[in-house]
């Protein structure tokens, strides 16, 4: 209240303060958006991203990037042996080095290793290393300049099929680039428009919309300066840009639509933007802390990528609750009114549909409990099959060139190894020795290591595994290679694309549970703070914990299991999720999730603190937050179908998850367990003892309340 006075007495400089705030934002989008990285996966200090480095320094290529695979199976009678054939395979390869000069290649023809052919000596592979480029949709050009390179060249009479990781994820998302963010917002709020148009219908309607048009930019603005002196994923723009387009959005729709409610009760406009802010802005305050504290799981994470997202997205938050806090007051106090037309119908009321919803889960309280639990359990019991990695060969396409070369690796018994294979660099020992014993090593299939690939007194070679090495089984297998070579003379080294990712595994979920618990132990104080009681905070964060939980089957399920993800996308089961996806998403679905509990409840408290009837309160809280939720949740949905249409896999399962979680948590959660839940507890949902009281600043808040009042004043306060 004290802010929103000063905000109000001082409405003109204010209303100055953001005009030159949203120019200046909107001057630095493009500059902004050039200082952002495209990198996505580093995880400084640990071997395979050290090795990486090191190796890409050396050499201009490889590193952080899985090879180009050409494959040649030749006919029946054939082998890599017979005359001619050695030559014909040279040709060919030397026209993808010409395609891609910077490229390092090897295979039979330069090496005459073994590991190169198939135990009939019919199938032959190459391993092409290019320089890695990061970004959401690696590998498309190169791919595309190897094809074209290989187009119509046969050897020994069989053609030159180009596979590789890359390859087939090409083949499987068609190479498509995806939108620019730019016209996902535009996309994303327009749906939005439509939704608010529905909710006001009025001129009004064009508020929210127009606090999330500068939270976003402005947002943008205060982490250009921060990806100029470190390193920013270009994941942060997607971020602040779809889920600033909601969050931003909601805190805006919850302040109107409690202001019209005020207004409508007679009270003088100013009146109606205080009691507003005292109310909805307070929820706004605690709903946009909750977010922040979230996001504490990214920024406590030893990887810089993640980090950044977070703060990005903790920047989101905290402009957004800033916009709602202070340039609406204002917006409301000067032309709220005139926006307010066409007046309509006006009736100061709850919903009829949601009240009466409300009532039908009050009186089948332990019945809709269930049902949602249940629900919710299934969903998250898929969670537990999640793997975590980058997408497995056999998950990426079905159909065309780079699925026939892997299919001939697999027929040929060679399989899936040289798709995703480890590269170790030796410094200061004997590299064939080295080579040797790795060889020797279960899981191993075979080991190159070119003569042509010592640099500067390091031997580079590639360890090829029997499995795809971003399975689980290769990751074994990765664990067996490094034990050995700790204990080779020398210093050995491993990397290469699938171990970074294992590394990347290890580094985000290392301390995820000790993460889970702090985030869960902050939220918990804070909400016993708002909703003046123990038993309200401590159900939000298990529900919250469950929702994210059945987010994440569904994520699985769609995607892991592919039930759902070739009908919608046209892409095949990945077999496994992204390493960074689940925690991003636990980030912001705990934090923008408990949005939707913090408004609800919020009105339950002020309900039952006017009526002591905890069944009243559960009626009147959704009858009053159920459209806001509603409208709410459609409009994050459409920023997160947006979002799917960005480029690469890893996009659209993280816009799955989030549509998911927020779709599930606004119905199911919300919609149901939330009030059976409150109704099952009774006046123990209000339980706050002394000490606790004292601890947090509150009032205290005993089981047993005196008998209901139902009066009411004019502000909506508690008598």
């Amino acid at each position: 209240m004290t802010l929103t006075r000063w905000v109000l007495a001082h409405r003109r400089l204010v209303a100055c303060f953001w005009l030159l705030v949203t120019i200046a934002a909107f001057a630095a989008l493009q500059p902004a958006a050039a200082a952002l990285s495209k990198e996505i996966s580093s995880v400084p200090g640990r071997e395979g991203f050290e090795t990486n480095r090191e190796i890409a320094a050396l050499y201009g290529n490889g590193g952080n990037v899985a090879p180009i695979v050409p494959v040649v199976t030749l006919p029946e009678g054939t082998t890599v042996d017979s005359p001619g054939v050695t030559k014909q395979l040279d040709a060919a390869l030397d026209r993808v080095q010409a395609a891609l000069p910077v490229a390092r290649i090897a295979s039979y023809a330069s090496t005459g290793d073994r590991t190169f052919v198939s135990d009939d000596g019919q199938t032959t592979y190459a391993l092409v290393y290019v320089p890695y480029r990061p970004g959401l949709n690696p590998g498309v050009v190169e791919v595309g300049l190897a094809e074209r390179a290989l187009a119509g060249v046969e050897v020994g009479g069989s053609p030159v099929e180009v596979t590789g990781l890359d390859a087939l994820r090409v083949e499987s998302e068609g190479g498509d680039e995806g939108v620019s963010v730019l016209l996902e917002v535009l996309v994303a709020g327009a749906g939005a428009l439509l939704i608010l148009a529905l909710v006001f219908a009025s001129f009004m309607a064009i508020v929210p919309l127009l606090m999330a048009l500068i939270a976003i930019p402005t947002t943008l603005l205060l982490v250009w300066p921060l990806a100029e002196v470190t390193e920013v994923s270009i994941a942060a723009q997607y971020v602040i840009a779809l889920i600033g387009l909601g969050i931003a959005i909601d805190y805006a729709l919850l302040v109107v639509m409690r202001w019209r409610e005020e207004h409508r009760r007679g009270l003088d406009n100013e009146l109606a933007v205080q009691q507003a802010m005292r109310r909805a802005g307070s929820a706004v305050v605690f709903s946009g802390t909750t977010v922040a504290i979230s996001l504490l799981a990214l920024v406590a994470l030893p990887v810089p990528v993640l980090r950044t997202i977070g703060i990005a997205g903790l920047l989101i938050a905290v402009v957004s609750v800033a916009v709602a806090t202070t340039l609406l007051p204002v917006v409301l106090a000067t032309v709220g009114p005139r926006l307010d037309r066409p007046r309509g119908r006006r009736r100061d009321r709850a919903g009829r549909a949601w009240t009466g919803w409300a009532r039908l889960v009050v009186r089948h309280r332990w019945a809709a409990a269930l049902a949602s639990v249940t629900a919710l359990i299934v969903l998250a019991a898929a969670a537990f099959t999640i793997q975590l990695g980058n997408p497995r060969a056999e998950s990426l396409a079905q159909t065309g060139g780079a699925r026939a070369g892997f299919e001939r690796l697999e027929a040929a018994g060679i399989g899936a190894g040289p798709l995703a294979p480890f590269d170790a660099l030796v410094r200061g020992g004997d590299p064939e020795a080295a080579a040797e014993a790795l060889a020797q090593v279960d899981g191993v299939q075979g080991v190159t290591a070119p003569k042509d690939w010592r640099r500067d007194g390091a031997a580079l070679m590639t360890v090829v595994p029997t499995v795809d090495g971003n399975s689980p089984e290769g990751r074994t297998a990765l664990d067996r290679i490094r034990a050995r070579a700790q204990g080779l003379p020398g210093e050995t080294a491993i990397g290469g694309q699938a171990a970074q990712s294992a590394d990347f595994v290890e580094a985000v979920y290392g301390n995820f549970p000790l993460t889970v618990l702090l985030i869960a132990g902050l939220t918990f104080v804070l909400l016993a703070r708002a909703f003046r009681s123990l038993i309200l905070p401590l159900k939000a964060v298990l529900l919250n914990l469950l929702s994210v939980a059945a987010a994440w089957g569904v994520m699985v399920l769609v995607w892991q299991h592919g039930l759902g993800s070739e009908a919608i996308w046209g892409i095949q089961a990945t077999r496994s999720i992204p390493v960074e996806i689940p925690i991003v998403v636990f980030a912001f679905l705990f934090g923008v999730s408990m949005d939707y509990h913090v408004f609800i409840v919020s009105r339950m408290r002020e309900a039952y603190d006017r009526t002591r009837s905890t069944e009243a309160a559960v009626v009147e809280g959704i009858g009053r937050t159920g459209r806001l939720v509603t409208s709410a949740a459609l409009i994050l949905g459409l920023a997160f179908v947006a979002l799917s249409a960005s480029p690469g896999t890893e996009l659209k399962v993280f816009a799955t998850a989030l549509a998911a979680g927020i779709l599930l948590d606004a119905t199911i959660v919300r919609g149901m367990l939330v009030p059976a839940a409150v109704a099952i507890l009774g006046r123990w949902n209000w339980w706050l003892p002394r000490r606790p009281a004292r601890l947090l600043r509150v009032e205290p808040s005993p089981s047993r309340q005196p008998a209901a009042v139902d009066e009411r004043s004019p502000g909506g306060c508690a008598p």
